[in-house]
């Protein structure tokens, strides 16, 4: 494959991904898999909770708020993925990298914001359930929804609009299987490194993981707290199952995250950019859908009794 060197940037060569045709439909097959799998599963959550009107609690509704986040924050990258595989010049023009980018960051924003409004919910639940009805009621939990959505699409519009402005004028092999922030800014004709904004950019993002991950953490402590005082092993049992899948999907997300972008100035080889980047953007979406679904009885048995529906109906037909 003949890869171009320079350019005036109208467009970005991702690197990264295998050279020869036999790796590239190897990474090409199990990709597509994850990426259909995550489509289905999260539209399967989302129909069941829908459908069932026991499952109408807070609980559910943010769970089916995530589930139709990671349907668009998988789809901002995975599709652009799957084709450059199959594709001999794997480029994305300029403009396509700053929405990828502008998609992929505020919805993955958005998540993190959910997840911790998730965490606050679970801390009401267990600590105050006396008045968790009458607090978390339909309208603040839309409110909350829509707060975290809002705030993850003006969190990054800042940092895009001003990565849209720099010139590109080097080299536009971009070290990376989608567009991200430091991969593209390495292209950059300015001296980034010396520019303010990307030491701000840098502190926003600490800022936004570090404040959700004590969010999430003072809730988890309050929650632990009032689970050690119930006397009965079933009770305990009982009231920690209910955190158990949030809890996991939280330190799978979170873990990946903080490794790729709270590093600041270390580095690290173009592999493990690679792996981590996968970590995040694709692995936890895909655990996602079997850690709500798996260890979840009550979706569990929405869905077991959506089956046989379907095969009644299939049979009668």
């Amino acid at each position: 494959m003949e890869l171009s060197n320079w350019t005036s940037a109208q467009e970005f060569i991702f690197s990264a991904f295998p050279c020869s045709w036999g790796d590239s439909v190897v990474c090409f097959v199990p990709l597509l898999f994850i990426y259909v799998f995550i489509i289905v599963g999260n539209l399967v959550i989302i129909t069941v909770v829908r459908l069932n009107a026991h499952l109408h609690t807070p609980m559910y509704f943010f769970i089916s708020a995530l589930s139709f986040l990671e349907i668009w924050y998988t789809t901002a990258t995975i599709p652009k993925m799957l084709s450059s595989l199959l594709s001999q010049r794997r480029s994305i023009s300029l403009n396509g990298c700053v929405l990828q980018m502008f998609f992929f960051h505020s919805t993955g924003i958005s998540e993190v914001c959910l997840l911790t409004a998730m965490a606050f919910d679970r801390y009401l639940a267990i600590c105050s359930p006396l008045h968790y009805p009458t607090i978390m009621t339909p309208r603040l939990c839309f409110q909350l929804t829509l707060g975290c959505c809002i705030c993850g699409f003006l969190t990054p519009l800042p940092e895009i609009v001003w990565i849209s402005t720099l010139p590109f004028c080097g080299s536009n092999l971009l070290e990376h299987i989608f567009c991200d922030f430091l991969p593209v800014l390495r292209l950059a004709c300015t001296d980034t490194h010396t520019i303010v904004m990307i030491q701000v950019v840098d502190i926003v993002h600490a800022a936004e993981i570090i404040t959700a991950v004590m969010l999430i953490f003072m809730s988890y402590v309050g929650i632990v707290a009032v689970i050690l005082r119930i006397r009965s092993a079933e009770g305990r049992r009982k009231a920690f199952s209910t955190c158990v899948s949030h809890l996991t999907v939280f330190l799978l997300f979170f873990g990946s995250v903080a490794l790729m972008y709270l590093r600041f100035s270390a580095t690290y080889s173009l592999f493990w950019d690679t792996a981590i980047a996968l970590a995040f953007a694709v692995l936890s979406p895909f655990f996602n859908p079997i850690i709500y679904s798996l260890r979840n009885k009550e979706i569990k048995e929405a869905i077991k009794k959506h089956m046989g529906q379907a095969r009644v109906l299939i049979h009668k037909i």
